[in-house]
């Protein structure tokens, strides 16, 4: 089913591996605007290689995040949305990477064809997807977030759980 933009909800989902199986579950959609709630979340649930994160907003952004132990990498497709989306902001609060002001966000804008990805690019790099990749995948305009988060779940390994999960949003 192709999506248009009208159609592009907010989603966040966290996905976890248990007897050697992934699992993903739908998480509330004021999640989506909320990093301190995904992090809570990421903590509470136990998983063999971390527990991922994954939150796409309509069609400007998503965010990816992976706990282990107490330790949480986070990843934002987009600088640019921090000017207009609370959990953008909230994601380069938690880097200490600055809110672009308006001068450096119209010289990233410039060019429509440009997105600036920011933190931990290397994110799923155990799990098979290199810092290149994510960043191509990340930087391609033409793809939704549900796009490159399917994608995403496809080369960690969960795309069923992922895809199911998703159903449960778009029907």
């Amino acid at each position: 089913m192709a999506m248009t933009d009208e159609d592009a909800l907010d989603f966040a989902i966290v996905v976890y591996r248990e007897d050697e199986r992934w699992h993903a579950e739908l998480l509330p959609v004021a999640l989506t605007s909320d990093l301190h709630g995904l992090i809570q979340v990421l903590k509470q649930q136990p998983s063999e290689s971390g527990t991922i994160a994954l939150v796409a907003v309509g069609d400007e952004f998503f965010v990816a995040l992976r706990g282990l132990g107490d330790r949480v990498d986070v990843f934002l497709s987009d600088i640019a949305a921090s000017w207009d989306f609370p959990l953008a902001r909230q994601v380069l609060e938690y880097l200490d990477v600055p809110v672009p002001d308006e001068e450096e966000l119209d010289e990233i804008l410039q060019d429509e064809e440009t997105v600036l990805p920011a933190g931990d690019l290397s994110i799923f790099a155990d799990l098979g997807l290199d810092e290149m990749e994510l960043g191509i995948l990340s930087g391609d305009i033409d793809l939704l977030p549900e796009d490159v988060l399917s994608s995403v779940a496809a080369r960690l390994g969960f795309s069923e759980p992922f895809e199911r999960a998703i159903e449960s949003v778009f029907g």
